[in-house]
């Protein structure tokens, strides 16, 4: 709790003119005689008290204090048993106690302002912003959020998964309505950007740094634990947050995106750029806009490729649905090629069927072709085949003169065993009973 200035006066006052003890000037004016001793010591004033007491640690406290410079991050417990093993008596608890008032403090860290030129850098990051109910689909709401360091220009833009396919699309969506690109795109140490990091050696994900190349930028991830370097696109986190998705309703993600545009567009570039408070984010983004690198001829291919393998039924599961492929291939490994608004099924170049991208959960997206054709090819193979039955009765009657005694055998063998001859051969072959009486 913070002490008001008017208070922190009257201790000083009534201690030093008045001479008034600390436990009166506690009473009087209705605080904690801790507060008391808390301003006169911020004052300059010594700590009021008795002594300190002899304790059980002080021998100790020259080993304890070294120890603790050379390893800090030691814990209370490993350093009483080192103590202990050197003789002290004391309780593990009151040793823990005393080692927190006497473990060295970090250093608080100084910052520089950072400033880049006009079109040198801008900044890039995911927000998680809930969950998206699509049907009975639940989907985070990703933010992909990138700015210009310079300006401060926010480009904002909303997707269902936080996949490298939308990671590159919100990339070009932001080179697009800016009609330029950075020359140097800061990352943090995500998925999408670093495999992986040891020290200085960064290994980049290979399809970021195709696309980095396509459009001639340069990707460079921040330190380890280093969140201020990349501070101005956290910030912009923060403020999309507070400024524009608090207490807003939307429709679904299309109406969402329309009106993140229109507010990066609007409330957004009108505010006042921190860097030149005279002047607001649009007037330096302007200024800014001839700076970048122009954009490539051809826009960056960004369909999502993945293996699928077609089961018995004649459909592939891509992004928790289902999708109808024509029936002769299944059994087989397609590759689907997926945009935000289409599917694609191809079997190498050849392209089998087309859907439209549905993002519900267990939904079943069907070509009423590919589902006819199933259903005639059963039907005619349901349907007898007339060389078939001929084929079939030119086998029975050739076994039927190959072995014109079969019928006998069984009845044979019938008899002996005491059973009743089974079969088409024994009925034909049994004698007619004739009924009583005749």
């Amino acid at each position: 709790m913070v002490t008001p200035p008017e208070i922190e006066a009257q201790i000083l006052r009534l201690y030093h003119a008045e001479k008034w003890l600390i436990g009166t000037i506690a009473q009087q004016l209705h605080v904690h005689y801790s507060v008391v001793g808390r301003v006169l010591a911020q004052a300059g004033l010594p700590r009021p008290g008795p002594p300190p007491r002899k304790s059980r640690i002080d021998p100790y406290l020259a080993f304890i204090r070294q120890t603790l410079e050379t390893f800090p991050a030691l814990t209370a417990s490993r350093l009483y048993v080192m103590v202990r093993e050197r003789g002290y008596r004391g309780s593990p608890d009151h040793f823990r106690h005393l080692i927190a008032c006497h473990r060295p403090r970090p250093k608080a860290e100084a910052y520089l302002r950072l400033r880049s030129l006009p079109g040198e850098q801008g900044q890039v990051d995911w927000g998680h912003f809930g969950r998206l109910e699509i049907g009975r689909a639940r989907r985070p709401l990703m933010a992909f959020v990138m700015v210009l360091s310079h300006s401060r220009q926010i480009f904002l833009r909303f997707f269902p998964d936080a996949r490298m396919e939308n990671f590159l699309r919100g990339h070009v969506a932001a080179f697009t309505a800016w009609n330029g690109v950075p020359r140097v795109l800061l990352y943090d140490n995500l998925k999408s950007a670093v495999l992986e990091r040891r020290g200085e050696a960064i290994r980049f994900h290979p399809t970021l740094l195709g696309f980095a190349g396509h459009y001639r930028y340069e990707p460079r991830p921040v330190a380890i634990g280093r969140g201020n370097e990349k501070g101005r696109v956290e910030r912009a986190i923060r403020y999309v947050r507070d400024a524009f998705f608090a207490a807003r309703s939307f429709t679904g993600l299309d109406d969402l995106n329309a009106q993140a545009d229109a507010w990066c567009h609007g409330p957004a570039a009108d505010r006042r750029c921190p860097d030149e408070p005279e002047r607001t984010v649009r007037q330096v983004f302007a200024d800014e806009a001839p700076r970048l690198l122009a954009l490539p001829d051809n826009p960056a291919p960004l369909l999502e490729r993945v293996a699928v393998s077609v089961g018995k039924t004649p459909y592939v599961r891509f992004d928790l649905n289902d999708y109808s492929v024509p029936h002769p291939h299944v059994r087989r490994i397609l590759t689907v090629l997926a945009d935000p608004l289409e599917v694609r099924i191809a079997d190498g170049a050849d392209i089998l069927a087309r859907h439209r991208r549905s993002y519900d959960k267990g939904a079943q997206i069907e070509d009423p072709a590919h589902i006819r054709g199933l259903v005639d090819d059963k039907r005619a193979a349901r349907q007898p085949n007339p060389a078939h039955a001929c084929r079939r009765t030119r086998r029975q009657s050739r076994r039927h003169h190959r072995r014109p005694d079969a019928a006998a055998r069984t009845l044979r063998r019938c008899s002996v065993a005491g059973c009743h001859p089974r079969g088409a051969a024994a009925r034909c072959a049994a004698p007619q009973r004739r009924a009583p009486g005749t």
